[in-house]
């Protein structure tokens, strides 16, 4: 896991060296281990590492192949790697890194070697002789990639701000992307909250010269082949073998780990399954309150009980938390509304000497755990009745759009529509805040996010799919990919800790995606997982009320944290682009305990002002 730097320019920028070096120190928190850069008159290069396999200097990067010509800056980590190295002994190897089986396939096999690869990733490639830029990203978008380019030069990064550091950019709000924080707290593909910077879509690779470049796509969510059997019990023992090589494959390491356990279905599977794929004792890691109503440290122990854990909970009270809080702030690459709870656990989990942890994220997107799989499948199966009460609907929609209320703000437009798809319905269930609640804050003329665009473009393959499928790869193409992975990496790369997530194999994602709905309906949460994993999760931690990973921001914004959302609210409430009389007022609802303003919607603010400050933007 590293962070990667670089220019492409043709000879038409002499300083390109010197921008890398700054581009690069800009991501110092990625890699504390060891940095490195290559330049030539076409390219410059910059890496900065975080060692995990093969701990030697041999390893660093750039790296080159055998003969010279190919030179390589890579970030994330190969799974396969040593069943590739087995397939790739023609290679001289003279290392036992994963970063060299990903060169000696790219000297076999080209830039199809990304077909062949699992795990995350994102990597650049320089072809010397054919002058060429390869860029790639992993299938999942696990792992970041950003560029700017203008008439002299392409620059990517790990990171935006690194990009910011190269002084080719002056940095200007996307007011589409601004749009979608506010709408989705995220902002979707091929935008990245800046102009002019984008981000490689994944499961794609880029191709550059001098007078071309060229978007390759080579795997889809909405192109599974993967064949399904039929019979209930053999689909279960067959999730619970690719769950169980997920979590196995995660497990290599020259250093030591530990997991993410908050006392959770989806973290308490992955901490059974590393206990036996692990002859010693797992290192788990749980963040606890002192407000019971948010506290699931005692699941947590439960679990580590069980199998045996070395086991810390860490303990998070209100008047220790506005020194992490602005910490938490520091280290967004982008502004989100989520996170911080990652950035803490994040942090503890480094000081405790581990460089890499797995987490049980993506738990929820695979297996119906939100309750938005229910209201869309329940939606769909009463299609015909909800078309005939249109007339209804229409009027209720009419009258609700003129109340206070975020929230019936969101229902008068789920009420409104016609069509009951998934392009229609998911991003409605998403959003935090309605457009119109969003025109009375924000001076905006952006009528529709890009999301929507992106499912109504791919509605024929994904409406293949059964329901709870359709669900599930709209929160990829959406939340799961924007929000939960990026917040991931961005929380746990500021403070050098890795993060996998098994539950983002791909291969696990295929399967998973073609069980048809009768055998995944959720009885309880994730019944289909739960009941794969028989007997290892025990009843109390299965069949209890499902709490998310946050923290008590509604306490905290009224108590410990008001006077710093306050002052970030304030400031906001004069930029040009705010209508600052009525978020000063939504401000003040809030304060006054008003049931329809919700804290999410004032925090995003609160993150969006400080991020504004933080990276010097005036618009």
């Amino acid at each position: 896991m590293c962070g990667i730097t670089g220019i492409l320019h043709f000879n038409k920028l002499p300083d390109a060296p010197q921008r890398v070096v700054r581009m690069t120190n800009a991501i110092a928190h990625r890699g504390p281990d060891a940095e490195g850069f290559y330049d030539d008159p076409y390219i410059a290069l910059g890496h900065r590492r975080l060692s995990i396999i093969d701990l030697s200097g041999a390893a660093n990067q750039p790296f080159f192949d055998r003969t010279g010509n190919y030179v390589m800056v890579f970030n994330g980590e190969i799974y396969n790697y040593l069943e590739l190295k087995q397939r790739l002994s023609d290679y001289p190897f003279t290392t036992s890194s994963d970063t060299e089986v990903l060169m000696a396939a790219f000297c076999k096999w080209g830039i199809d070697c990304v077909k062949e690869l699992e795990g995350m990733f994102a990597f650049a490639l320089w072809d010397k002789r054919n002058e060429t830029l390869w860029l790639a990203r992993d299938r999942m978008g696990v792992k970041p990639l950003y560029f700017f380019r203008n008439e002299n030069a392409f620059a990517f990064s790990s990171e935006k701000r690194s990009l910011l550091a190269s002084s080719l950019i002056n940095p200007q709000i996307d007011q589409q992307s601004l749009f979608e924080f506010l709408s989705l707290q995220s902002t979707g593909y091929p935008n990245a909250i800046f102009n002019n910077i984008h981000q490689l879509q994944a499961g794609c690779c880029m191709k550059l010269t001098e007078n071309a470049s060229d978007t390759i796509r080579y795997w889809s969510l909405t192109d599974n082949k993967t064949t399904i059997e039929r019979d209930p019990a053999t689909i279960r023992k067959t999730l619970f073998d690719k769950m169980n090589e997920a979590v196995a494959k995660r497990m290599m390491s020259d250093v030591p780990m530990g997991a993410f356990l908050s006392g959770g279905i989806d973290s308490s599977a992955v901490v059974a399954l590393m206990s036996l794929n692990s002859r010693e004792k797992i290192n788990t890691f749980n963040l606890s309150f002192t407000e019971k109503e948010y506290d699931e440290s005692g699941y947590a122990e439960t679990i580590a009980n069980r199998f045996g854990t070395n086991h810390v909970k860490h303990l998070l009270r209100p008047e220790d938390f506005l020194d992490k809080v602005v910490a938490g702030l520091d280290a967004m690459d982008s502004p989100s509304a989520d996170g911080i709870n990652t950035f803490v656990l994040s942090a503890a989990i480094r000081s405790a000497g581990l460089k890499v942890a797995l987490t049980g994220i993506g738990g929820d997107e695979l297996f119906a755990g939100y309750p938005g799989f229910m209201r869309y499948y329940k939606l769909n199966n009463a299609s015909t009745g909800y078309q005939l009460s249109y007339p209804l609907r229409k009027m209720a929609s009419l009258l609700l759009q003129y109340s206070p209320s975020n929230k019936n703000k969101r229902l008068a437009e789920m009420l409104a529509i016609t069509d009951t798809s998934i392009s229609n319905v998911y991003p409605i269930i998403r959003k935090i805040f309605s457009p119109d609640l969003i025109r009375q804050l924000v001076n905006t003329n952006v009528q529709q996010i890009g999301l929507e665009k992106m499912l109504k473009d791919d509605l024929r393959k994904i409406e293949k799919f059964d329901l709870f499928s359709q669900y599930s790869i709209a929160e990829y193409m959406g939340y799961t990919q924007h929000t939960l992975l990026k917040d991931a990496d961005q929380m746990s790369m500021a403070v050098g800790l890795e993060i996998r997530e098994p539950f983002f194999d791909h291969q696990l994602v295929e399967y998973v995606l073609s069980i048809p709905d009768h055998i995944k309906y959720p009885n309880f949460p994730k019944q289909l997982m739960v009941e794969a994993l028989e007997p290892l999760l025990p009843n109390e931690v299965v069949h209890r009320k499902k709490q998310g990973f946050v923290l008590p921001w509604e306490k905290w914004m009224r108590a410990e944290l008001q006077s710093f959302c306050a002052s970030q609210i304030k400031g906001l409430s004069q930029r040009e682009f705010i209508r600052g009389d009525a978020l000063l007022k939504y401000w003040d609802r809030f304060l006054k305990h008003d049931p329809s303003v919700r804290w999410m919607e004032l925090w995003q603010f609160v993150v969006l002002g400080y991020w504004l400050n933080k990276n010097g933007i005036n618009n």
